[in-house]
């Protein structure tokens, strides 16, 4: 997992759900990055405009999935009902991503620790400013790069349910699937727990 460096890539990849399960979908039948690649493209199977962004999303998920280091999540993500793939989707990010590690923990599982259920710019704003203040690779990023972070990190709240909406300034109570849990506490990251509002 890439603990130790923080990445803009956020900014190009979002939240890709489609994109992941597809992919996830083509590994598990044997194909080959490479093949897989092939079979995206000339199957349209993101249903992009152009080929161009293709082989660039492809490979970012093919990373999200090797950070899973989880067989089994992976076989989850490709099949399990929606909202469960989305959750596993957000802790792959999360085990790819130090930025999205960082506000999850930090952010979302304080508050459910704290049992504080509100959320606002504020709260994201803030987690930036100390990243910017405590890291020189954050610091030397630019205002657009943080803003789109920070709005990709607020929709991937809204796909997998924490907020209603992008707007919302309430947090809703999630109930962590039995999938993600078991893979969570098989690749021993149990501080991300209380991201997923679970509190035991």
């Amino acid at each position: 997992m890439n603990y130790a460096t923080y990445n803009g890539g956020l900014t190009a990849e979002q939240f890709l759900f489609h994109e992941i399960r597809t992919t996830a979908r083509l590994i598990l039948d044997g194909k080959s990055p490479e093949e897989a690649i092939c079979t995206i493209r000339t199957e349209n199977l993101f249903q992009y405009p152009t080929e161009r962004e293709i082989s660039r999303i492809a490979r970012a998920c093919f990373k999200r999935l090797d950070a899973l280091e989880n067989p089994q999540l992976v076989h989850e993500l490709a099949y399990a009902p929606v909202g469960i793939a989305k959750q596993i989707n957000l802790y792959a990010m999360m085990r790819h991503n130090r930025v999205v590690w960082d506000f999850m923990v930090q952010v979302i599982g304080e508050k459910y620790l704290d049992q504080d259920f509100s959320f606002s710019k504020k709260d994201v704003n803030g987690f930036f400013s100390r990243l910017q203040a405590q890291n020189d690779t954050v610091a030397a990023w630019s205002e657009g790069t943080i803003r789109k972070i920070k709005s990709v990190l607020v929709r991937s709240l809204v796909e997998t349910e924490y907020l209603d909406t992008v707007r919302s300034v309430t947090l809703n109570p999630v109930f962590l699937s039995e999938e993600l849990e078991q893979g969570i506490r098989a690749n021993g990251d149990l501080e991300v727990l209380p991201a997923f509002h679970y509190l035991r």
